[in-house]
């Protein structure tokens, strides 16, 4: 069974919270829980307790308080979907990330109607995956309805279907995240390096003219047939959805 590593660092995503941001990891492959649990720490006050097995994994999630667990399904004791219905069935909101070889779309499905927060699959980008993490706590710290409305773009944040109107659209991964980030914080006027640091995390110079190309492709698919723009450009400020722009002009 994992330890619990001293700490001292306080997180900046850790509004009101004396202490750092815990992660359960209960996966199998020791090497890969190496890695992911060495990419988390380099966040600075992340810490992460692993555990190799389900028997201990389901112990530490029902006994102990943690801001997100990360999970596999093919555990030896007790699989993953038991552990997470038990979770659940604990009455615990605990932000659950599956992350499994299992990537069929009935695996996510079931992931999905179990209870789980997000479903990534191996193989995995580090930089995703960090993404998707600290996505999860930030919200997690302010659960919301998991309908984000602005205006008629509806933004389903479990099923990840966006509606406008009558048409509904399942977008790219990124694409996605990046309409859900700026409806978190619809009407805040977000800076393009922020959003960089949102999605990517580490070495996001070279994706340095892809939030323009994602703005462009959302604006093509949500803003089309007469529909009002929602998604505004401030020049040299940033970017923000929105009924109305800020100062009523935008690019």
């Amino acid at each position: 069974m994992a330890g619990f590593p001293s700490h001292t660092a306080r997180s900046p995503f850790a509004k009101g919270h004396g202490q750092a941001l815990r992660i359960l990891m209960v996966e199998d492959e020791a090497r890969l829980a190496r890695n992911v649990k060495k990419g988390i720490e380099s966040i600075p006050s992340f810490v992460v307790d692993v555990c190799h097995d389900g028997v201990d994994g389901q112990h530490l999630a029902l006994t102990s308080s943690y801001d997100l667990v990360i999970l596999d399904l093919m555990l030896p004791g007790v699989d993953g979907l038991s552990i997470l219905q038990a979770i659940r069935g604990a009455g615990l909101t605990t932000p659950v990330l599956i992350l499994t070889a299992r990537t069929s779309k009935a695996d996510v499905v079931r992931g999905l109607d179990f209870g789980s927060d997000d479903y990534l699959g191996k193989p995995f980008d580090m930089g995703e995956l960090l993404a998707r993490v600290k996505t999860l706590i930030r919200r997690s710290h302010n659960r919301p309805d998991p309908i984000l409305r602005i205006g008629d773009l509806e933004i389903d944040t479990h099923r990840h279907v966006v509606r406008r109107g009558e048409a509904e659209h399942t977008l790219p991964a990124l694409e996605y995240r990046l309409l859900e980030y700026l409806a978190y914080r619809a009407g805040e006027v977000i800076s393009k390096t922020e959003i960089l640091e949102h999605l990517y995390d580490y070495n996001w110079e070279k994706f340095s003219n892809v939030i323009e190309v994602y703005i462009s492709t959302l604006r093509k698919k949500l803003e089309t047939d007469g529909r009002p723009r929602m998604s505004h450009t401030l020049r040299g400020q940033g970017y923000v959805l929105a009924v109305e722009p800020p100062g009523g002009s935008s690019a």
